[in-house]
């Protein structure tokens, strides 16, 4: 099957599910019920990159085309635009964004095509400049991949660390900061202890951003790591007898540890 069967085959699918003899769920959805949907797709596609996993990450894809298409027929279906209109637009911005490989532009680095990209959103596009730079950013992402994108983009016009050792410096300013709101309110956290952690969160992901590493990445990886250490623990316990529970913290201490060469 060639690619333009396959996507008519899954736009004929999508368009039977919608049908009136179609199936009920699917004809009860609207663009709103999805949006979780396709949140949580992404970030299992994501995981799947992760891994690593070809077959898994094609599953994946598989089902953010899905729901791509699908949203695209439920504005098909009420006439505000096609399927076909929102695959010609995005084909029709890429070409436009890319005169280096669709004209005759000439660019020498990557710099200048990030360059280039901006200013034809501004002057090709009609895309009138933000207040801020940084009001291209969505706030609807989540606030970690919000951090890195806004410490990104004011990165672009030169406000940044001129090395790691100076967010390092930062990272450990932050942290005195929290040990000190933390003495001044020990019994319950406060806006100032909130506060002080945001910053401190937010310096870390200044480092992993400098060191081009993806923060939310690296977190997904960690949390991994503790799921598989603590399921250890909790097989381990059930082997011997044991509860989870805090009465038993130091023998789950040591199970913790044992994980760490078997995970």
């Amino acid at each position: 099957m060639t690619t333009n069967e396959a996507f008519k085959a899954l736009y004929d699918t999508v368009a039977k599910l919608r049908a009136p003899d179609g199936c009920e769920w699917d004809r009860e959805q609207t663009p709103s019920t999805l949006r979780g949907a396709l949140i949580e797709e992404t970030y299992e596609c994501l995981e799947a990159i992760d891994e690593d996993d070809p077959e898994h990450i094609s599953e994946e894809l598989g089902d953010l085309f899905l729901l791509t298409t699908m949203i695209s027929y439920m504005f098909e279906q009420e006439g505000k635009f096609s399927v076909a209109d929102t695959l010609k637009k995005a084909n029709n911005k890429l070409i436009r964004r890319h005169p280096h490989v669709f004209g005759d532009v000439k660019v020498k680095d990557t710099e200048e095509i990030l360059a280039n990209w901006e200013t034809i959103k501004t002057e090709q596009e009609g895309r009138k400049p933000k207040d801020s730079i940084l009001d291209e950013i969505s706030s609807a992402l989540p606030p970690m991949d919000r951090s890195f994108a806004l410490q990104k983009k004011a990165s672009k016009v030169g406000f940044d660390w001129i090395d790691k050792e100076g967010i390092i410096l930062k990272i450990n300013e932050e942290f005195n900061e929290v040990q000190e709101a933390v003495k001044v309110n020990k019994k319950k956290p406060d806006f100032r202890l909130e506060e002080e952690l945001g910053d401190f969160l937010f310096s870390v992901v200044n480092l992993c951003r400098f060191l081009k590493v993806e923060p939310s990445v690296a977190l997904r990886r960690t949390n991994e790591k503790f799921v598989k250490r603590f399921k250890y623990i909790e097989a381990k316990m059930k082997e011997k007898g044991h509860d989870l529970s805090k009465e038993n913290l130091e023998i789950m201490d040591s199970f913790w540890e044992e994980s760490k060469s078997s995970t």
